[in-house]
């Protein structure tokens, strides 16, 4: 297919060609997509969906590629970002987002309208689809706890619902993950609080959050799941491997289990560092790190 044929067929939405995703990932860094498309609704997409489908383009679906590395080979087909799918509602004791909206946002409509049980996610960075995709936790809250469905699209562009049941919650797992269906909404079920109690402990975690993490610097956030049994930072602290560097990808000094970009680090400079990690906490105390980050694209 020829590129301008794709792009035109959608006048309506946003689509770029070639466009580097070192501009959208929170690393900084990635190849280019090959097509990139922001979709605004949810017909929109769907039109992206089955149109690369018939197409025979590969599909890539990211939220805000806040947990996530892509190669420096970049993505080949239709990479679609969900950032302009953003809205937000409150109905009663639930909060309604779309799968492009920011977790940190749907905690400020939930203590708006006087609704807690999302306070643990008040600093993470990532969206709402992301988040339940590989079921996010801080503080000891999961976003697996609070859904109550979850609207998805398929690869043939079919509509579906999940309850909480039928999404298989575990640690940093959906269902998602393994039928690569397209999160497009989710509901959260909360419950009546008092909104200063609610905004005092926001503050408080994201208070601590800032002391601890290295938010200073673009970061993938935390790089790999806790082993059972051990803390992953101890693990990398005990390991003398803070400060370990590859090109300007680095061990932050300030949080083991993160790896920071100090300026122009490189996928590849990422990838070299956690695979020096993982062969050292093997070599040390034959623990094997598991990544939580998402690894995609080329080389």
């Amino acid at each position: 297919m020829k590129t301008a044929s794709f792009v035109d067929q959608f006048p309506e939405i946003e689509i770029l060609k070639n466009e580097s995703l070192a501009k959208y990932t929170n690393t900084r860094t990635g190849g280019p997509a090959e097509f990139l498309a922001f979709p605004n609704s949810i017909k929109q997409l769907r039109q992206l969906v089955m149109s690369a489908r018939q197409a025979d383009l590969e599909l890539t679906v990211l939220g805000n590629a806040s947990n996530l590395i892509v190669r420096d080979g970049g993505i080949d087909g239709l990479v679609i970002i969900l950032q302009k799918m953003n809205k937000i509602t409150c109905v009663a004791d639930q909060v309604v987002a779309e799968a492009g909206a920011a977790m940190i946002q749907a905690t400020e409509v939930a203590w708006q309208n006087g609704l807690t049980g999302l306070e643990f996610a008040a600093g993470i960075p990532g969206s709402v689809g992301g988040a339940i995709f590989m079921n996010a936790g801080a503080y000891g809250g999961e976003v697996g706890q609070v859904v109550k469905k979850v609207k998805v699209i398929d690869r043939q562009g079919n509509l579906k619902n999940y309850s909480q049941e039928d999404l298989q919650f575990s640690y940093r797992h959906s269902r998602i993950q393994d039928e690569d269906d397209l999160i497009i909404e989710a509901t959260f079920s909360l419950k009546p609080g008092q909104p200063t109690l609610i905004r005092k402990k926001m503050d408080d975690l994201n208070f601590r959050r800032a002391a601890k993490q290295p938010l200073e610097y673009p970061s993938c956030g935390s790089v790999f799941k806790r082993p059972k049994g051990y803390y992953t930072g101890k693990l990398i602290h005990d390991a003398e491997l803070q400060g370990y560097r590859v090109g300007d990808a680095q061990v932050s000094l300030k949080h083991a289990g993160f790896i920071v970009n100090l300026n122009h680090a490189t996928a590849g400079d990422y990838l070299a560092v956690i695979q020096h990690v993982q062969a050292i906490i093997w070599q040390k105390f034959q623990v094997h790190l598991e990544t939580e980050v998402r690894i995609i694209g080329k080389n």
